[in-house]
């Protein structure tokens, strides 16, 4: 391995790709936080957030591409393929969310979904931190704990938000809208813990 890194003077550009990944993923947390604890106010970020989903599937064919035109990589090619897909995931799920709230036309957020968006904003935070030390492969596991905690947390509140559903006599199609936009939030922190070990699997076999 230590070769590789001597023969590939390229790949911190494969490096600079996953740490705008991951800015991407912290501005499109942002813009869903900001959207649900105002929401309907700020129903208007979910333009923003197309843009986020738009820029990393940019930076996501632009992985690919260098990958594909680069002969010595400075990881191993499933692993930049398996990163760059998860840090894609995170992004697209976000844009389901802020698109199944207009399309359910959603009249108020429920107060979990404001509490999941902001557990998502702090996981995507700390992936955005630990990304940079991928370049030398530090260790990450101040992180990948903090991140396997988010997710927790994010299980429990979900459990929390889909049982409340089934209380108080709520109106049928609002259960299944919400239990749908719940189940994306979840299956977006669940995206960050698959970040997380993604990164560590790579810190582990190149240290």
């Amino acid at each position: 391995m230590a070769l590789v890194r001597v023969f590939a003077p390229q790949g911190r550009e494969f490096f600079d790709l996953f740490e705008e990944a991951a800015a991407n993923a912290v501005r499109a947390a942002d813009f869903l936080d900001q959207m649900l604890a105002f929401y309907p106010d700020r129903a208007d970020l979910s333009r923003d957030i197309v843009v986020c989903e738009q820029n990393g599937d940019r930076i996501t064919h632009d992985l690919v591409q260098r990958l594909n035109s680069t002969f010595v990589t400075p990881i191993e090619r499933e692993d930049i393929l398996a990163l760059a897909s998860a840090l894609d995931d995170i992004v697209d799920l976000i844009d389901e969310v802020a698109d199944y709230l207009g399309l359910y036309a959603i009249e108020a957020p429920m107060e979990q979904s404001q509490r999941l968006a902001h557990i998502l904003v702090q996981a995507t935070r700390q992936i955005a931190e630990a990304m940079p030390r991928l370049r030398n492969f530090q260790d990450i596991r101040h992180y990948t704990v903090e991140i396997n905690r988010l997710e927790n947390d994010g299980d429990r509140t979900v459990r929390d938000a889909v049982a409340s559903l089934f209380h108080g006599g709520i109106d049928p199609m609002v259960v299944i809208r919400w239990k749908d936009i719940f189940e994306r939030l979840e299956e977006a922190i669940d995206a960050c813990e698959h970040v997380a070990n993604t990164l560590e699997s790579i810190v582990i076999k190149n240290a």
